[in-house]
């Protein structure tokens, strides 16, 4: 238990000092991205994780956070994108009235997706920090709380990976530990019986030899009993004429 806690804060160490060199990775920014054949203010961010991950973590984060459900077309795959939506929802931290709220999801990587949030009140009023800053600001806070939950989320998988695979590897330990220690018993009766079989070969070796030697004087008993025999019937014979 003890190794298994050092070794865990050892990984948690490696992986926020990983992040921290590339906190870039979870830092909003304010850009652009075109949509519908236009260019509209974005704050994006980028995030460990694939697609998929990133996708179906903002729509359960918005819908936990917010109260907001957001639906998209599941584009998946590297270069391509994924675009959620949520049309004239309530979001009272961006503004009091209905607002569309839209996430694109984009894969550079198979392991690093960029989310770029952005929205407005209706399809001809989109927000811009020229525009609208307020709601504009408001958005790009609501794209940094995400990511902080996302970069949070990111580290307890991991930290749940490493420990599922610190016990398969300590399950493996003891399988081979059980396995070693059978096959050593198994070899030491092996061995053990092969001394007894060498003893008992000897021993049938000399018990063989014993009656070989019982059998020579056996044979020559068989013959002077065979010749007694017969000369008392030689002698009952002459007896009988």
């Amino acid at each position: 238990m003890k190794n298994q806690v050092h070794f865990l804060l050892f990984l948690l160490a490696f992986v926020l000092t990983g992040y921290s060199a590339s906190a870039q990775m979870y830092e909003v920014r304010d850009n652009s991205i075109n949509y519908e054949k236009q260019e509209r203010a974005a704050a994006k961010v980028l995030v460990d994780g694939t697609p998929e991950w990133t996708r179906n973590f903002w729509q359960s984060w918005l819908k936990d956070t917010y109260n907001i459900k957001s639906k998209g077309n599941g584009t998946f795959g590297v270069g391509k994108r994924d675009v959620l939506a949520a049309k004239q929802v309530p979001a009272s931290s961006v503004s009091g009235k209905l607002i569309d709220l839209y996430a694109m999801v984009t894969a550079p990587s198979d392991s690093v997706t960029e989310l770029a949030v952005f929205g407005g009140y209706d399809a001809k009023t989109y927000f811009s920090p020229e525009n609208t800053p307020t709601e504009f600001a408001a958005m790009r806070t609501m794209a940094q709380n995400f990511a902080k939950a996302a970069r949070l989320k990111a580290y307890q998988e991991q930290i749940e990976a490493a420990e599922k695979e610190l016990r398969e590897t300590e399950k493996e330990k003891d399988r081979l530990e059980k396995e070693r220690t059978s096959l050593a018993k198994n070899t030491e009766n092996n061995l053990e019986k092969i001394e007894a079989l060498k003893k008992q070969n000897i021993d049938n070796k000399l018990k063989a030899s014993q009656d070989s030697a019982q059998l020579l004087v056996n044979a020559q008993q068989l013959e002077l009993r065979k010749a007694k025999l017969q000369r008392r019937k030689d002698r009952l014979s002459t007896l009988g004429r």
